[in-house]
């Protein structure tokens, strides 16, 4: 099957679980890349945006944020001072970067790094904008990310969607008891998604996708599944973080876990409220439901991602 076809303009670096895909749009009013990866690959964003298939030498104008995560802001601060260009992020995340909580951002809260950056713009839910020569639409998509946006540009029927759907389901969603709001959010943003006439999703990780309609059936499923059971919500969210951070660290000694998660605010508060369990109890369900998936594997008392990954 060939790849889905973009506008000239567009140009898509599909990147991995670490590092959130990168969208450059290109045009002679200013340049634009929304979102920036991870800390720990912000040299290779820059050098992706340097590259011919990037901005080579030309200027960048803006970097715009889906939600302000630590995987989609990573390279926000040292491209921003590369290019001496300015940062727009979603309306509703303004005051979380200002004041950079580290909780509600999941930054220090799930032991995430993030180069501390500053905003320049509040992009607000409803309004448009042009970057590419094209018009996109910022329409609200909380659920993962209570403040977060998707862009959706109508002429070519193009979503970029960030963490709200992905092929294969969406970016992990707080349980009811930590969080009301986030499973209805979700849901909702499904909903709105579904009446979209989209002919191509740019997900924030994955590659690009034509078969929207099976994708948000596969998101419902998925969100059924979790509005029926908040131990397996909290169960996913553990699992994803625990596997985002080795991928960063990319090794942890297993006799070191328990005192890890007894130290990290997600699994300490999750293990408090969920589970119960001895922080030597909660390490075997973690690693053990991840080894069991073919996501991690235990070698030489260390625990290590199944695979190497790469930008």
């Amino acid at each position: 099957m060939s790849p889905p076809a973009f506008p000239p303009q567009l140009h898509v670096f599909v990147r991995d679980w670490l590092s959130a895909n990168n969208i450059v749009l290109k045009s002679r009013d200013g340049n634009v890349l929304i979102d920036t990866g991870y800390t720990r690959h912000a040299p290779l964003t820059l050098a992706l945006l340097k590259s011919p298939r990037g901005l080579g030498a030309e200027p960048l104008a803006w970097i715009v944020n889906t939600h302000c995560h630590a995987d989609h802001i990573g390279g926000n601060a040292g491209i921003a001072h590369m290019y001496e260009c300015p940062i727009a992020v979603p309306q509703g995340e303004v005051p979380l970067v200002e004041r950079w909580d580290g909780k509600a951002l999941l930054y220090d809260y799930c032991d995430q790094r993030a180069d501390r950056f500053s905003v320049d713009a509040g992009i607000v839910p409803g309004s448009s904008r042009v970057w590419g020569d094209l018009e996109w639409r910022a329409l609200a998509a909380p659920g993962h990310a209570m403040g977060g946006l998707v862009f959706y540009n109508p002429e070519h029927r193009i979503l970029i969607s960030g963490d709200a759907l992905w092929e294969n389901g969406f970016g992990f969603v707080m349980p009811r008891e930590v969080d009301p709001a986030a499973l209805p959010a979700a849901r909702a943003t499904l909903d709105m998604l579904s009446e979209l006439d989209i002919r191509i999703v740019i997900p924030g990780h994955g590659e690009p996708f034509t078969d929207v309609a099976a994708a948000i059936e596969r998101a419902w499923r998925r969100q059924e599944a979790f509005e029926a059971d908040s131990l397996r919500v909290a169960r996913h969210a553990l699992k994803v973080n625990f596997t985002f951070v080795l991928l960063d660290r990319q090794s942890m000694p297993l006799a070191e876990l328990p005192g890890y998660l007894d130290r990290i605010g997600l699994y300490r508060d999750f293990n408090a409220q969920f589970f119960r369990l001895p922080p030597a109890a909660l390490a075997e369900l973690i690693v053990g439901e991840l080894e069991r998936a073919g996501a991690v594997r235990r070698e030489n008392g260390l625990v290590v991602p199944a695979a190497a990954t790469a930008g």
